[in-house]
């Protein structure tokens, strides 16, 4: 049966910044009585090492574990020097992973830029990607391509966003070691069908980003129009409660329960307090249980 993860959405700057500690965020969490937290690799208290195994014991003493690294490589740097950074930047991540007790670390393809091809961008993120393999195989460690929107801290969108380029960039990397981190409301917001996009990768899919999406004002086309040039999601995507926006989980669900899914759902939720994210984990383990029960 699939176990529930969180991911704090709502407290991802704080927790960067160091203005709110891990602990906090600990103590927060074990009210939501889920079975994990995942983690970002720029999180202010991961920074230093000699922080990791009492991070990893102050989880491990609530009950749950860190099962998911959250990493945001940016693949698409048309500079290979900046390209090989970034493939550090990544296993580095896979290590904290392993250290932190994790077996599964994202990657995503990079910012859609300009200034190269489709061909290049997919060249660039298959030979990225390819070079973490030996130290995530290594260590244990699953890598996961989300179907990704756009990374907090980013000014554009995710190269890989569209389903076609998404499609094509999972199809392209054969290893044991490599799968899909499905998330349904990304799919929305590159105005697409997420449960087309399941459909096609749904035998890839070894985790899930659970979360609900609505526009407050404007249409997709809004987004499309104001989503570059600036660090950050468009003011007018929101957030919302798992259940009570765009997506249908139990479509999901049952698709994913038809292959065999028992890994991971995070929530990605709780941008507007700990009281919607109690609501969210609510309803997902009372669906997980209905379909998978």
């Amino acid at each position: 049966m699939p176990k529930i993860a969180a991911f704090p959405k709502g407290f991802i700057k704080q927790l960067v910044s160091g203005e709110m500690s891990i602990y906090q965020w600990i103590d927060l969490a074990t009210e939501l009585k889920i079975d994990g937290l995942e983690f970002y690799n720029d999180f202010a208290d991961v920074k230093d090492p000699l922080n990791w195994p009492k991070i990893r014991k102050a989880v491990e003493e609530t009950g749950m574990v860190i099962p998911m690294m959250c990493a945001s490589p940016d693949f698409t740097i048309p500079e290979p020097e900046g390209r090989a950074r970034e493939v550090e930047k990544e296993i580095a991540s896979i290590r904290m992973s392993a250290e932190l007790g994790a077996k599964y670390c994202r990657v995503l393809s990079g910012q859609r830029r300009k200034n190269i091809t489709r061909e290049e961008g997919l060249n660039y993120v298959v030979q990225s990607i390819e070079a973490c393999l030996p130290e995530a195989e290594k260590l244990g460690i699953t890598l996961i391509l989300e179907n990704h929107y756009k990374d907090d801290f980013w000014t554009e969108p995710e190269f890989a966003q569209m389903m076609d380029v998404f499609v094509e960039l999972v199809g392209r990397i054969d290893s044991k070691w490599f799968g899909v981190n499905f998330d349904p409301s990304n799919a929305i917001a590159a105005g697409e069908e997420p449960l087309e996009l399941l459909e096609k990768v749904k035998d890839r899919v070894v985790t899930m980003h659970a979360s609900d999406r609505y526009l407050a004002n404007g249409t997709i086309e809004d987004l499309r129009a104001q989503e570059g040039g600036t660090a950050g999601y468009v003011s007018f995507f929101k957030h919302g409660v798992i259940g009570k926006g765009l997506n249908d989980y139990d479509a999901i669900f049952t698709t994913l329960k038809s292959v065999g899914f028992d890994g991971w759902i995070s929530i990605e939720d709780g941008v507007d307090g700990m009281e919607q994210m109690h609501e969210s984990a609510e309803f997902l383990k009372k669906k997980v249980k209905e379909h998978w029960g």
